[in-house]
This record gives C-alpha cells, sequence and structure tokens, in this order.
C-alpha cells in the first residue's frame, strides 16, 4: 500500500463533499466548515476538479470564490460532469456568479463593488436556511465582490438579497442548487458555518460520521496495512504534528517506529527536555536525541539573511538526520523502509493538487528541507487528512497532554528566525528567558488559549537606558502577539496595557541585557505570521 492507497482507504469510508478552488485565499475555510460539520471532504483546483469528481464520486459539491471575473475571457469553469450529475451545488461569490452563467442566466461587471460587512434580508423560505435565516429578517455576512449576477437561470429564484446585490442568494429546489454572494465560510459571517451545515445535512443528506476518534480507528489500520513488517522512522521537531503522527503510528506499529529528535539548539526553554521525557519515558518510544546545538550555531555565526538562515538550517537538519539514519540501518532489526512526517492537508492541498508534485519534505513545523533520494524511503503520512484543529483534537484522543497539543506553532527554523540579524549563542539565551518571561505571563492571565501565536523577538538594535544609577546599552526585545482562526491571517491581540506593563517589568528585571520591550501591534496579512 502506498500513501494514495492510504488515503483511499481513510476517505473510502465516508460520505464525501468536493470543494471545487477557483483561487479564493479562503477556500480552505470552506473546508474546515464542512469538516466541523462532521462530514470528510477534499479540496480540488479547477483545473483538476473533472478529474477528482470522478475519482472520489462525492455527494456534494461546492464551488468556491476566486479572484477572477467571470465576464472574463478565459475565465475558470466548472466542469460539466458536475451539472451532469445531479448531485446538490453551492456556489460562493464567484461560485455563484459562475454557476448562473453556465445555466444560462447573466452576470455583470463592475456593479456597486461591495467589500466588507453587509446585511443581507432572507426574502424566501429554503432548505438552505432552514432553522437558522427567517423570512423578513436581516442577518450580517461578508462580502467580497466587484461582479454580480443581474438574469437568473431558469428555474432558480432569489432568495436574499442585499443593498447592492439584489440576488444576493439565489436557489433552485428542485435541482438543489444553491449560489450566495457573501461569504458563508468566514467569521465575519456569523451563521455561515450553519448555512453550509444545512447544505451538507438537510440538502445533500450527508451522514456525520468524520471525527476524530473514528479516524484513529482507520488511520491504525490503514498504518499497519501499509507498513506491514516494516520499520518506520520519523523525524521529531518538537512541534505538535510531528508528535501527534508519531504517537498515532506508535499505536498501530509500536517498537518499529523509531524517532529522531535532531536539537538544532533554537527550541524555547525546556523544549527539548519536555520531547525527550514525553515519548522516551511516558510514551516508551524507541527515541534518538541528537545534540547538534554547536553544529548548527556555528554555522549560523555572522548569517544575517533570514531565508540564508532557513536554507543553512534545512541542509544541516537534512545531513544530521540522514546521518543519524544511517546508525540506526546498521542495527540488528535492519534499515526503515518507511519516513514518516506530519503532512497535513494544508500541505497537500498547496504542494500536490496544485503543482502536480509529490510531497517529498521532511516537516519540521515548517518545512525546512527535501528528503534526499538516496534514503530510498517510502512516506508514511497519516495526517494528510486533517487541517490542524483536526491533529489537536486528534492528539487530545490519543492521550497527548493538553500543553503539548494545545502549543502555539513553532517555526522549524526555530528562535533563528526570531533573531533578526546575526546569530550568537548569547543573543539566543537572552531571546530564550524573555520569550519564557512573556509565555508564563500569558498562561498566568489565563489567555494562552485565546492566543493564535505569541513569541519575543531580539531586535538587532540596542538601546541606552538607566537602570538604577547605572547606564545600560542592551537589547530591544520585542513582543508579538496574533489571534487567527485559520493561520492564514492575524490580527495582534489587544493586551491591556496592565499585562504590557508588568510583562516589560519582569523580562527588564529578570533578562540581563534587554533594557527595552516594545510590543508589535501590526495585523498580518497570510503567510506573515512569523517575524522574519
Amino acid at each position: 500500500m502506498n500513501a494514495d492507497d492510504f488515503h483511499h482507504q481513510i476517505a473510502d469510508r465516508h460520505d464525501k463533499t468536493l470543494i471545487v478552488d477557483f483561487g479564493s485565499q479562503v477556500t480552505q475555510l470552506i473546508a474546515r466548515r464542512v469538516r466541523e460539520a462532521g462530514v470528510y471532504c477534499e479540496i480540488a483546483p479547477f483545473q483538476s476538479a473533472e478529474k477528482a469528481f470522478l475519482e472520489i464520486r462525492p455527494k456534494a459539491v461546492i464551488l468556491s470564490g476566486g479572484p477572477c471575473s467571470v465576464t472574463d475571457e478565459g475565465s475558470p469553469r466548472a466542469p460539466k460532469a458536475i451539472f451532469d450529475s445531479g448531485v446538490p451545488i453551492l456556489a460562493i461569490c464567484y461560485g455563484e456568479q459562475l454557476l448562473a452563467e453556465q445555466l444560462g442566466g447573466k452576470v455583470e461587471a463592475g456593479h456597486h463593488r461591495e467589500f466588507g460587512r453587509a446585511d443581507v434580508e432572507a426574502i424566501a423560505a429554503s432548505a438552505l436556511f432552514d432553522g437558522v435565516w427567517r423570512q423578513g429578517k436581516k442577518y450580517p455576512v461578508w462580502m467580497s465582490h466587484g461582479d454580480r449576477v443581474t438574469r437568473l437561470p431558469e428555474g432558480f429564484k432569489v432568495i436574499a438579497k442585499s443593498e447592492n446585490a439584489p440576488m444576493a442568494a439565489i436557489a433552485d429546489e428542485a435541482r438543489r442548487y444553491y449560489g450566495v454572494q457573501f461569504h458563508l465560510e468566514v467569521v465575519h459571517t456569523p451563521d455561515g458555518a450553519k448555512l453550509i451545515s444545512n447544505f451538507v445535512h438537510k440538502v445533500a443528506g450527508l451522514k456525520s460520521d468524520w471525527t476524530m476518534a473514528a479516524f484513529r480507528q482507520e488511520a491504525v489500520k490503514a498504518i499497519r496495512a501499509q507498513v506491514g513488517d516494516g520499520r518506520v522512522l520519523c523525524g521529531l521537531s518538537g512541534g505538535v504534528d510531528s508528535a501527534v503522527a508519531a504517537v498515532l503510528i506508535h499505536e498501530a506499529i509500536g517498537d518499529a517506529l523509531t524517532c529522531v529528535f535532531v536539537d538544532h539548539g533554537m527550541l524555547r526553554q525546556g523544549e527539548a527536555e519536555e520531547v525527550v521525557t514525553l515519548f522516551r519515558d511516558h510514551y516508551n518510544i524507541p527515541l534518538h536525541h541528537v545534540e547538534a546545538q554547536d553544529l548548527f550555531i556555528d554555522a549560523l555565526e555572522d548569517v544575517e539573511d533570514p531565508e540564508t538562515k532557513r536554507k543553512t538550517i534545512g541542509r544541516l537538519f537534512i545531513e544530521t538526520f540522514e546521518a543519524e539514519a544511517q546508525k540506526i540501518a546498521r542495527d540488528k532489526r535492519g534499515a526503515p523502509k518507511f519516513l514518516a512526517q506530519g503532512t497535513l492537508y494544508p500541505d497537500v492541498i498547496e504542494s500536490v493538487s496544485f503543482t502536480g508534485g509529490p510531497s517529498v519534505t521532511i516537516k519540521s513545523h515548517h518545512n525546512v528541507g527535501g528528503l534526499p533520494e538516496r534514503m530510498n524511503m517510502a512516506l508514511v503520512e497519516p495526517l494528510r487528512e486533517l487541517f490542524k484543529d483536526e491533529v489537536r483534537a486528534l492528539g487530545r484522543e490519543l492521550g497527548l497532554p493538553e500543553a503539548f497539543v494545545g502549543r502555539h506553532p513553532f517555526p522549524g527554523p526555530g528562535l533563528a528566525i526570531r533573531c533578526p540579524g546575526k546569530i550568537t549563542r548569547e543573543k539566543l539565551d537572552i531571546l530564550r528567558k524573555a520569550d519564557a518571561v512573556y509565555l508564563d505571563e500569558i498562561r498566568k492571565a489565563g489567555l494562552y488559549d485565546e492566543i493564535w501565536q505569541a513569541f519575543a523577538a531580539l531586535l538587532p538594535v540596542r538601546s541606552v537606558g538607566v537602570m538604577g544609577d547605572g547606564r545600560t546599552y542592551d537589547y530591544v526585545c520585542a513582543l508579538r502577539a496574533v489571534t487567527s482562526t485559520d493561520g492564514m491571517t492575524a490580527d495582534f491581540y489587544p493586551f491591556d496595557m496592565g499585562f504590557l506593563g508588568r510583562t516589560a517589568t519582569r523580562i527588564i528585571n529578570e533578562v540581563k541585557g534587554v533594557n527595552r520591550v516594545v510590543y508589535d501591534v501590526t495585523s498580518k496579512p497570510p503567510g506573515t505570521i512569523e517575524w522574519e
């Protein structure tokens, strides 16, 4: 059994929804809402949607939004096979315009662009609205469009309108086709998740059988079928993904799993000890702890460019991991035939669905390098169907400690990219201590679980200050904390001044080398949650 067979063994047990992606930056949120409703779904780009539709045989289809205009020549279209199949369709934003245009309606560009919050009024009863929206009532939604439907296809009626979108929601109840101009998937549409649940359950009749308890049982069987009597090597990073993958695989094959933990010296305070204690002592999983701090830090000395840091760490990680794998291969049990990694579904979407290539990166929270072909190992990717929140739920199902499962995301390059400028042991030590104080204050305030990610960064500048009766010339420490529902976009967490004052005082008093603390209050667009 290969990775694709593993995928089908899991997916074929469930009712499925196919999400056709037309390039929206929030398509993954649609999938998350469907999964939250207990229904399995997959995303396919529009270029390969027909193939995906025929392969996975979904019982419902959702057409996503996208940046194009239906009126433009050569703009993306949905496969005719979907319309010929008779399966229910929910079309969102660009998807609604596409649905209307492909079924004989009309879409016009430049009609009252509408971006941001809006109110829509439900003007007709509909299975999509059942138990959620009432006829004659207005509800807040999130709009993002410049085009709009101006003539309905035959069989459709308007079921909701807004000031700038007279056809904000349309329906052909007989064919079970629904289109909405607003974005159901984002949190800014408060009832959006309920409407998506209505579509998959009340309209399409899909079962709520996608749970992490069920997935655990299915994955254990699939891992055993894939691995057989072979050995598996797993690279632990200290992050949630690789940890959950390791515990799941260990449940399936026991001591046929060996973990390698490369300690590159840029982890958070106490993190290496936590990993070793949890996996070697608590779970009794065979673990090789490679203490390579000097190798990595020496190689990074005087390196300032953040991308060079990443590439250096990635190269050394692969070299160190491969050397340890060769040692393991020489023991009496023979060479491992499989490499396990914590690939998640967003990785599959981005690295397989859109590029067509296999997912062949050793994952260290953020990818830091590729798997050398000379290692000649097949991949075991038991989490490749899951989103991050599902991985955390699976970790809890497997009994991983909450402090481990719920920890904030941490990049593979670690503190190296939270220390702009040159890397030195002294600066890493200062940063590690400041970060620990910051996180301790967040936990004491009961805020840790409200925040997606919080960390300290040590800026490459020094500040003159006065402490006691003496003048200091020390580093500036920047604090960052963001909220996020998807890990794609982020907004700063609004700490009160009392919290920031207490935290800054502790850092300055307890961390020698810091005499000034600042708080970063910028919001971040997709992909830029980290400091560098």
